[in-house]
């Protein structure tokens, strides 16, 4: 069996995040990890270009889409998942611990329609899903929020937000369930795996210097370089650092209309009598 799946990345800039398409390409099973529903906040419009693109791709290349994975509960742009689903049946899983990020954010959204077949299957750590001759192994790895896994594939793995290209460093933890010292403990995990495992990050924001996107790099390029955990950094000081500057943090730009759709899995919130989705809710965030 080969060691590596085959992997498109699809990058969105207006949200600064990355999806991708991984096949197994001996089977033409794929699985469609963090998909976008292009927003447009200023009208409230939504369209599906991007999960079109990934869609396209894989009917030229002959892939069956079998799964969607979202690596957490995204609160800077909105997941297509909801859509991948309707067109190709795939089924949409997420981390277990989606349970209390609904939980906290339902009651201060006050949403009510919550559905058990928004997911597919929610993903406990040391799961296994089939894709084709591949297996992924489902890696907890909460802190950023506490859905978050990461996906291990062969000799790649899909960290979401865990942590970023090693320039720019790691996710904040600030959101409700989320947790500094947990996150470390998480990030020691991916850290432990093999010095030449490839790193599949979320999003990119090109950091000051650097001129092109990226979002991938070794376990080795992150032990060694990433500015917020490398190079030895203990659990002690990289939990002073990152609570000093999660508290200079502004709110994602979309993070209503994105936390409302991705506790549904991609659902859009039902009409209200005249016929509108209202996927912005001013709330205030809680200490």
């Amino acid at each position: 069996m080969a060691s590596a799946p085959d992997i498109t990345a699809f990058f969105d800039e207006v949200t600064n995040s990355v999806s991708y398409l991984v096949a197994d390409a001996a089977s033409g099973a794929a699985a469609v990890i963090d998909p976008v529903l292009d927003f447009d906040a200023a009208s409230g419009t939504v369209e599906t270009r991007s999960a079109d693109k990934i869609l396209s791709h894989a009917k030229d290349r002959g892939l069956t889409i079998a799964w969607v994975l979202e690596t957490h509960v995204h609160a800077d742009h909105l997941s297509a998942a909801s859509v991948i689903r309707d067109r190709t049946r795939a089924k949409v899983g997420i981390g277990a611990g989606i349970s209390e990020v609904q939980r906290v954010f339902a009651s201060m959204l006050g949403i009510d329609d919550l559905n058990p077949e928004d997911f597919d299957r929610l993903l406990e750590d040391g799961d296994r899903v089939p894709l084709g001759e591949f297996e992924i192994e489902v890696v907890a790895t909460p802190g950023h929020t506490p859905a978050c896994v990461t996906y291990r594939i062969g000799d790649t793995a899909f960290v979401g937000d865990t942590m970023f290209m090693p320039d720019y460093g790691t996710a904040r933890c600030d959101f409700p369930g989320g947790d500094a010292r947990q996150l470390y403990r998480s990030m020691r995990r991916i850290l432990s795996l093999p010095a030449e495992t490839r790193l599949f990050m979320c999003h990119d924001y090109k950091a000051p210097g650097r001129e092109e996107f990226a979002w991938e790099a070794t376990v080795a390029e992150q032990l060694q370089a990433n500015v917020h955990v490398g190079g030895g950094i203990d659990e002690d000081n990289y939990v002073a650092m990152r609570e000093i500057r999660d508290a200079t943090l502004k709110a994602p730009k979309l993070l209503y209309p994105a936390i409302q759709v991705n506790i549904r899995g991609g659902r859009l919130p039902p009409p209200d009598a005249a016929g509108r989705r209202n996927l912005i809710l001013p709330i205030t965030l809680p200490a």
